[in-house]
């Protein structure tokens, strides 16, 4: 069963910044290189599968056909009717729906996989965003994420902890530049499987957004007290 919570599926909303993502996005799968990134997240994906965060929806055209359900969940209105529309092409069902990542709307060990694609930087409560995600995977369930971070060099890392602190969270809808999505998703009780770090756009200037993780994490199979 689903936890009870206060949250409200329309907790978030982002009118002016739904709308400049939605175009900055499609621009950046093509100039940035985002598409093929998507498309690696998503490679191999079968079964169950609940998206975190589906924005305006770039991500369905990528999932692989053995993938029987996606259960896609945004809880900002604008960008949620863009990923309906965006559900219409997809080559396999998917249910937008609203919900927040820090109560899940869903029962526990429902699915065989989830996706967070650059939105851990902006939920509310990452540890109970996470301990959500946890929550309804199946054990041995896979968390597949393409998440921006915390910067190894020391001068882009002291950039994004000043505008985490003023006004990058206010500019861009609550995303944090300076959150570490691998420390993170260990700290909820994943297994990292398989990451890589890469920068987005790989060429031209950093951006405090440009640090990017990709990879694979594991819900331990259930044991004692699990």
């Amino acid at each position: 069963m689903a936890p009870r919570t206060t949250i409200t599926p329309d907790a978030v909303h982002h009118p002016v910044f739904a709308r400049f993502y939605a175009r900055y996005s499609e621009a950046a799968d093509h100039k940035a290189g985002i598409a093929r990134y998507r498309a690696e997240l998503l490679a191999g994906l079968s079964g169950r599968v609940i998206e975190i965060g589906a924005g305006n929806g770039l991500n369905f055209a990528h999932y692989p056909r053995a993938v029987s359900e996606v259960v896609a969940l945004e809880p900002e209105r604008t960008l949620r009717q863009l990923a309906v529309r965006a559900a219409l092409g997809a080559d396999v069902p998917v249910d937008v729906v609203p919900g927040a990542a820090e109560a899940l709307p869903v029962k526990s060990e429902a699915f065989d996989a989830a996706v967070a694609s650059l939105v851990l930087c902006s939920v509310r409560d990452l540890p109970r965003a996470l301990g959500e995600i946890r929550r309804v995977l199946r054990p041995g369930g896979e968390l597949r994420f393409f998440e921006h971070g915390r910067a190894r060099g020391r001068t882009l890392a002291g950039v994004q902890h000043v505008l985490d602190r003023t006004v990058w969270p206010l500019l861009f809808g609550g995303c944090h530049t300076a959150r570490d999505p691998l420390d993170a998703i260990e700290a909820a009780g994943f297994e990292i499987v398989g990451h890589r770090r890469l920068r987005v756009p790989e060429r031209g200037v950093a951006l405090p957004s440009s640090p990017c993780v990709p990879g694979v994490a594991r819900r331990p199979a259930a044991g004692p007290g699990d």
